[in-house]
């Protein structure tokens, strides 16, 4: 805009950013590409703008990020609701490997427990072997070296 001479306010950028976002985001999720259905579940502690929060994140079995969510707590409530994200936004996995948090496993069971109440014959396997949640063991290395500075 700048090159072509036209002065544009910061609040009209801000304007353009909540009208068209929700557009961009519809057709993004649409060019989306199918996800494997094993995935990797973890969180890490990270400092944003100067709080330590829990950062919930899942990957696929080829190591693409399939969500996050930031969390002042790392419970229960806080993994359903990263799960149900996670699963609203890439349809349900056949199994989730995750370390041995027990609020990651109850927070797992109660996306379960919902299946069971609403009539699916199939649950999520839920697999807690701290080995193979190696790959996103180690992309929390390059997550925290990005959001360090």
């Amino acid at each position: 805009m700048e090159e072509r001479g036209v002065e544009v306010d910061h609040a009209t950028l801000n304007r353009w950013v909540i009208r068209y976002s929700p557009d961009i985001a519809v057709n993004a999720k649409s060019q989306k590409r199918e996800t494997n259905k094993s995935w990797r579940m973890d969180e890490t502690y990270i400092k944003v703008k100067g709080q330590w929060t829990y950062l919930y994140r899942a990957v696929d079995s080829h190591g693409d990020t399939l969500d996050f969510m930031l969390s002042e707590h790392r419970d229960e409530e806080a993994a359903t609701a990263f799960f149900k994200q996670t699963i609203n936004n890439n349809g349900f996995p056949d199994k989730v490997v995750m370390d041995k948090s027990g609020a990651n496993y109850a927070g797992l069971a109660n996306i379960n427990l919902l299946l069971i109440l609403a009539g699916f014959a199939t649950m999520i396997d839920i697999l807690q072997v701290k080995y193979l949640n190696n790959i996103i063991e180690q992309d929390h290395r390059f997550i925290k070296k990005i959001t360090k500075p």
